[in-house]
This record gives C-alpha cells, sequence and structure tokens, in this order.
C-alpha cells in the first residue's frame, strides 16, 4: 500500500466554491457532442457518495446520444457501503442486461463498487471505468473520509463487505484521475502498475468528472476503445 497524503486544503477550496455550479451542470446541462459511436453499448453509471443518479444525468444524456444505451445505478443516494449492495448491483443488471455484458462507469465511491462488484461476477461486466475513485493508497487518502464514516456508520477502512479495493478486477480496467482532484488523492485515484490495465490523467475537479465535456468525451472513448 503506497502512502499518499489527501489533497491539499487550496484544492478542496476549490471543489467547495465551484460545487454548486458543478452540481448543476451535472445534473441539468445539455448532452456533450462525442466523437464516437457508442453502437448500442450497455453502459451502467454508479453514483459518488451522497450522489444520485440525477448527478450522472449529463454524463448519461451525452452517452445515450452517442448511441450508447447508459442507465443510472438505480439504487437511490449513494449514502455509502452496505452489506447487500453487490447483490442489488446484481439485481439491477439482471434486469437492464439479462444476456449480454455491461460496461461499468463509476464515480468516486461508485467507482469502488463497480470494481468489487466485477470481481464477483466478471462474466457479466465487459470493462470497469473509474473516475476519481480511490481504490488505492490508503482509504484515508482523501478529504472525505470522516463524512463517509459519520454517514455510513462503518470505518471507512472496514466496510460491511469483503473487499480487496487495490486488486484489479478481472476484466480490463480503466482509472481516471486528476491532478487537480481536491477530494482523492491523485495517487490513490490513479493506482499502481498492476492495479488498473489503463491510466488516464484529465485536468479537472472531482465534481468535473461527470460534467465536464472533455471528460466525458474522453469516457465515451475508453468506452469503445
Amino acid at each position: 500500500m503506497i502512502l499518499a497524503p489527501p489533497p491539499s486544503k487550496r484544492l478542496l477550496l476549490r471543489e467547495s466554491t465551484s460545487f454548486a455550479f458543478m452540481r448543476a451542470r451535472a445534473s441539468f446541462a445539455p448532452a456533450v457532442p462525442m466523437d464516437v459511436d457508442g453502437g448500442g453499448r450497455r453502459v451502467l453509471v454508479f453514483p459518488g457518495f451522497m450522489a444520485s443518479d440525477r448527478t450522472t444525468a449529463r454524463l448519461r444524456r451525452s452517452l445515450d446520444a452517442a448511441g450508447f444505451q447508459s442507465h443510472g445505478w438505480g439504487l437511490g443516494r449513494n449514502g455509502g457501503v452496505r452489506s447487500d449492495t453487490l447483490d442489488r448491483i446484481r439485481n439491477r443488471i439482471d434486469l437492464l442486461a439479462p444476456d449480454e455484458q455491461v460496461t461499468l462507469v463509476g464515480w468516486s465511491l461508485g467507482g469502488l463498487l463497480a470494481r468489487e462488484y466485477a470481481k464477483i461476477d466478471p462474466d457479466r461486466v465487459a470493462k470497469v471505468i473509474t473516475l476519481g475513485s480511490p481504490f488505492s493508497a490508503h482509504p484515508r487518502a482523501n478529504n472525505a473520509w470522516r463524512v463517509y464514516q459519520l454517514i455510513a456508520r462503518h470505518r471507512v477502512d472496514a466496510p460491511p463487505i469483503e473487499v480487496r479495493l487495490h486488486e484489479k478486477p478481472p476484466v480490463p480496467t480503466i482509472a481516471f484521475w486528476s491532478p487537480r482532484d481536491g477530494v482523492v488523492a491523485p495517487a490513490a485515484a490513479r493506482g499502481q502498475p498492476g492495479e488498473a490495465d489503463a491510466h488516464v490523467e484529465l485536468s479537472c475537479t472531482h465534481m468535473a468528472f461527470v460534467a465536464n465535456p472533455d471528460a466525458i468525451r474522453a469516457i465515451a472513448r475508453a468506452i469503445v476503445g
């Protein structure tokens, strides 16, 4: 496990001051023009901690306009890991795509859940794409762990399911990270060699992974790549 300090207070302040604008943009901004054809690929998008499907709406709207078939995770607000979370994800995939593989795109905590699900049911998963997800380093290498523990009611390093966050799922896995991330340490979201198959650097805040046009285009390219 690598040692990685949380992002600086300066970067966290930048996240805080732009939060409302970026949240509105992620939810309500129009679809981003794409340079790829989704070809009907099925995509399931997981929201971050304390976010819901509304927060990933622009990303999904953009994917749909480019020919993907994207879906929200359908499990309400992501209030942290629960003992039945992976079972509920399986039920969602069974409902949406009983006979085909699905690409899982997970933002922040959602990416951790996507990686862990792909480990237990890899035949159902075509690819995993994480967006600023702290799968590497110590679980406290971020500026959200105290709030997480308060709301989720378990220690960030002792979730109610068995996990090995740094272990790569047995499917193609792409990790997006940003040096401007004010919530998750860049090293934790980028990972070490062997923890993901590819590492893609973006220049955006943590919230902008699901709102920034360049980020959304990069995600679409990664799905088809």
